[in-house]
């Protein structure tokens, strides 16, 4: 028998239609459930063949938990190693070798010292930094976020460096990119499962949470879908992430990459709507049970995206 199962936290509708309809499939010798921790012990695993993880970014212990669980041979979505070691910034750079456009983004150091840090621990960076030319390349107006992280938590909207000088000593010890505004005429979430199935949402981010799904307007071009579809799975199989959600903003018809590192996107059927929530639900479970069936026990079976397999054929070859 082999064990799918869901790990969540505060959220309610997807994981449990997640694990009704992956149950009602009735395929054999397989089943789901939430998942229940009641030890961890090094090395040994706990017969759950698949997770997925919708919670270990806010919870520490989890994401230990489940590179234990990797380790013993489950099929974690997603892969918990390179969760923990990816950042916003990166994905940028890397987006840009796989050819997808994006905002002009560059990366500033914190504000304030990290702590248990003094000033001698940065007499490597030259202070001040060259601001003009970080702002003759970015221009304003223009964002300010965290390089790491999810939703829209210390995100700043900046008309100049005026603005900029005032509310960056506010964001503290974080480290922050400050990227171009891209001023768009259309907006798409995109969520990717498996490398492979895409749904494409038109989404107004300005809009109330749960309105953002909510679009007026005319349907977008079947090329620029197509386009959109085409960078979306780019970017998955190029961080090797199963389940994913990418974010456009359309300007001039060009699709910029604007937000892609979601490994635990939002789900939930009163925010994303039930046309949305029962495709995801569907897609989740149809690739859980694939995965399920593919997973070799005692064996390693995560995924790895291009930048990591082929950083590793590198290596091999001294």
């Amino acid at each position: 028998m082999k064990k799918i199962g869901i790990l969540f936290g505060m959220e309610d509708t997807f994981p449990h239609a997640f694990v009704e309809r992956v149950n009602e499939k009735k395929e054999s010798g397989i089943f789901a459930e939430a998942v229940l921790i009641d030890k961890v012990i090094q090395n040994k695993s706990d017969d759950y063949s698949v997770i997925i993880d919708r919670i270990s970014q806010d919870v520490p212990f989890y994401r230990a938990y489940l590179k234990n669980a990797a380790l013993t041979g489950t099929a974690v979505i997603n892969n918990p190693f390179w969760w923990s070691a990816d950042d916003k910034f990166f994905n940028n750079g890397l987006a840009d070798k796989l050819g997808v456009p994006l905002p002009n983004t560059v990366i500033l150091p914190s504000a304030e010292h990290p702590t248990d840090t003094t000033g001698k621990s940065f007499r490597n960076l030259a202070l001040p930094m060259d601001w003009q030319s970080i702002f003759d390349y970015v221009k304003f107006p223009a964002y300010m976020k965290p390089y790491a992280g999810g939703g829209w938590k210390n995100v700043y909207r900046l008309e100049n460096k005026e603005e900029f000088f005032k509310t960056h000593p506010e964001t503290g010890q974080l480290v922050m990119m400050l990227q171009e505004e891209i001023v768009f005429q259309e907006y798409f979430r995109v969520y990717c499962l498996g490398g492979k199935a895409v749904r494409i949402m038109q989404y107004e981010p300005r809009n109330p949470h749960h309105l953002r799904y909510v679009v007026d307007g005319p349907p977008a071009s079947k090329k620029l879908l197509a386009t959109v579809k085409d960078y979306t799975i780019k970017l998955c199989k190029g961080l090797g992430y199963d389940f994913n959600t990418v974010e456009f903003a359309v300007k001039d018809g060009i699709p910029y990459a604007i937000d892609f590192g979601n490994p635990a996107p939002d789900a939930d059927i009163n925010s994303v709507g039930q046309a949305n929530f029962d495709w995801v639900v569907e897609e989740s479970a149809k690739m859980a049970i694939a995965y399920a069936k593919a997973q070799k026990p005692g064996q390693i079976n995560l995924s790895w995206g291009t930048f990591m397999r082929d950083a590793v054929q590198m290596a091999q070859r001294f």
